[in-house]
């Protein structure tokens, strides 16, 4: 089983940053993909960011392209996402999830492994 914990979240400012963490445990071999999905009242969970721990390789939401970061630390049990520059419509529950999947799978269907979500909230 793979275990995601999620913390970092709270109000911000917008145009400020924030930099939210997953702590990450279980199998690697359950998890090649991790990913970041974000869930405002009344919308879909939406895909963010994702990157293959093996590789490094990441692919981002047309949203957050030029202001997020995603990394892993080397011992591959810490996930990070940094946004910069935040807007109001940043405002969401961020999730972290993981699972055996291609590189470039944004459907969140697609992954088994989720953590309990952590809110951002942006202030205008």
């Amino acid at each position: 089983q793979v275990h995601l914990v999620e913390s970092g979240g709270g109000l911000v400012q917008a145009g400020g940053s924030v930099r939210l963490s997953c702590a990450v445990s279980g199998p690697n071999l359950n998890r090649n993909v991790m990913a970041w999905f974000r869930q405002s009242p009344g919308k879909e969970r939406e895909f963010v960011a994702q990157i293959r721990w093996m590789t490094g390789v990441a692919r981002y939401a047309d949203s957050l392209k030029g202001r997020g970061s995603i990394a892993i630390d080397n011992a591959k049990t810490t996930l990070d996402l940094q946004i910069n520059s935040l807007k109001p419509e940043d405002t969401a529950v961020y999730y972290c999830a993981a699972d055996n999947v291609p590189i470039g799978t944004t459907v969140r269907e697609a992954y088994k492994y989720w953590g309990q979500g952590t809110q951002v909230t942006v202030s205008s």
